[in-house]
């Protein structure tokens, strides 16, 4: 636990000890009277909190000191994969930082995945909380459920402001007849070698299929809707691993992985 993380109404009260967050500040981190551990409100400051008392609960002071690693620009679509699968992804691009997540029903897609008790948001959202703390962040990213890729397309398009589109770059990852490669899809866009996001505002969809990969019809749609298809070599990848993988390159390209 990298970070521990309170709710707003949680943050002046003590931290009961048979809380799974109490239970790692004293048995894994052997923390006493007068330590500190890094702390942070859900979605808000980042700080260190001071131990003052530890009888049934933690009793602690919290000074917040920063922002909490706030999230990048990245958006990924991603169709639903096995719920094993979506639990490790989930952590993953939470960790990367991505602000948010499209899960979607695909054409060759496993519908009964939609169904798994997983995609519930209490489920999901410890998934993605869980890759919060790794990453000693605050911010989770927000979730969306969509049941078909033309439905989640839409939301997208409606989501972004008319005065912002044109700051968008949309991809689709696809190892069938790509367009181009990832890298070149983003050299080839103005703006996106500059490595300064804070200035140039660029927001980024990324689309991954689910295990079986985009139909002919999405690759239309997809295409229709202004995404570029572009592959990452000719190995086939998970879906956790591609959006992963891709995460990482596009957050590289934007400027995110600079110290």
């Amino acid at each position: 636990m990298n970070i521990c993380l309170f709710k707003p109404e949680e943050i002046n009260k003590p931290l009961s000890l048979t809380d799974e967050r109490g239970q790692h500040l004293v048995k894994i981190l052997h923390k006493k009277e007068g330590d500190t551990f890094t702390a942070g409100i859900v979605d808000g400051k980042s700080g260190v909190a001071t131990i003052t008392r530890i009888t049934d609960s933690i009793s602690f002071t919290f000074e917040p000191t920063g922002e909490g690693k706030p999230l990048t620009s990245l958006k990924m679509i991603i169709g639903f994969p096995r719920p094993i699968q979506l639990k490790r992804l989930l952590r993953d691009i939470a960790g990367l930082g991505v602000c948010e997540v499209h899960l979607t029903g695909t054409e060759l897609g496993e519908k009964s995945y939609m169904q798994s008790t997983l995609v519930e948001k209490g489920n999901a959202y410890k998934m993605l909380l869980d890759g919060t703390v790794q990453a000693g962040s605050t911010h989770v990213p927000q979730l969306y459920l969509h049941k078909t890729l033309k439905e989640c397309l839409d939301f997208c398009e409606n989501q972004t402001e008319e005065s912002r589109k044109h700051h968008t770059l949309r991809l689709a990852l696809d190892n069938v007849n790509p367009a181009c490669s990832l890298n070149k899809a983003l050299e080839d866009i103005p703006c996106m070698s500059c490595k300064n996001p804070c200035k140039e505002g660029k927001t980024v969809y990324a689309a991954i299929g689910s295990e079986r990969g985009w139909t002919e019809k999405e690759r239309r749609l997809l295409e229709d809707y202004g995404y570029i298809r572009c592959g990452m070599g000719n190995r086939i990848m998970r879906t956790e691993t591609a959006s992963t993988v891709s995460g990482a390159i596009i957050l590289d390209k934007l400027g995110y992985m600079d110290v």
